[in-house]
């Protein structure tokens, strides 16, 4: 791609403010969660709800997806720019990222995280393998609305964050690029084969 049309794409994706998602599941003992953009109503029918998700393949928290067949949205406070520090600078391979943390469990078994704004219950419907992501497509089962107030977005992150927590994510946020650009790729290679 040419450098125009890319920087071109760039602020048509910079046109928009998307909340800061965080995802939790849990697989019997073994709970995580990550922070997530990449989330969307996938349903205008009121008794029909369904999310879109995707997560990559080298979060922790996707293996628990995967063996829970389940997981938990929830909205940010505005200011709630710990939740981004503890669920997206840390590796669940690493930390339990919810130790010490005041939770209990959504209706469906995973994670609840008792001061976000409101949460979701999710159950997976369809899965699709996108090269560096999973493409999930759940049915909304619950939810609730815990308190009311302006969210968390990417904007507000970027506004708000410490120049520390700022560095801290550019720099993962430059891995995470190379290892999905490498997923992509072979992703796209593969499919030229078949």
């Amino acid at each position: 791609m040419n450098p125009e049309t890319s920087a071109a794409i760039t602020e048509v994706f910079h046109l928009y403010d998307p909340p800061l998602w965080l995802v939790t599941a849990q697989d019997g003992e073994r709970r995580g969660g990550f922070i997530a953009t990449s989330v969307t109503r996938a349903s205008i029918v009121p008794d029909l709800p369904r999310m879109l998700l995707t997560v990559a393949k080298h979060h922790f928290t996707r293996g628990l997806i995967e063996a829970s067949g389940a997981f938990a949205l929830h909205l940010l406070a505005s200011d709630d720019i710990a939740s981004v520090r503890r669920f997206g600078l840390a590796s669940g391979h690493h930390v339990d990222k919810l130790a010490d943390l005041p939770t209990s469990a959504t209706p469906d078994g995973a994670p609840l995280i008792e001061g976000a704004m409101s949460w979701l219950d999710c159950r997976i419907a369809q899965r699709t393998d996108i090269g560096d992501r999973t493409l999930y497509l759940a049915d909304v089962t619950g939810g609730a609305v815990l308190r009311r107030g302006p969210l968390l977005t990417v904007a507000g992150l970027l506004r708000d964050a410490t120049d520390a927590d700022l560095a801290a994510l550019k720099h993962l946020y430059a891995l995470d690029q190379a290892t999905d650009r490498d997923a992509i790729l072979k992703w796209r290679r593969c499919r030229a084969e078949t």
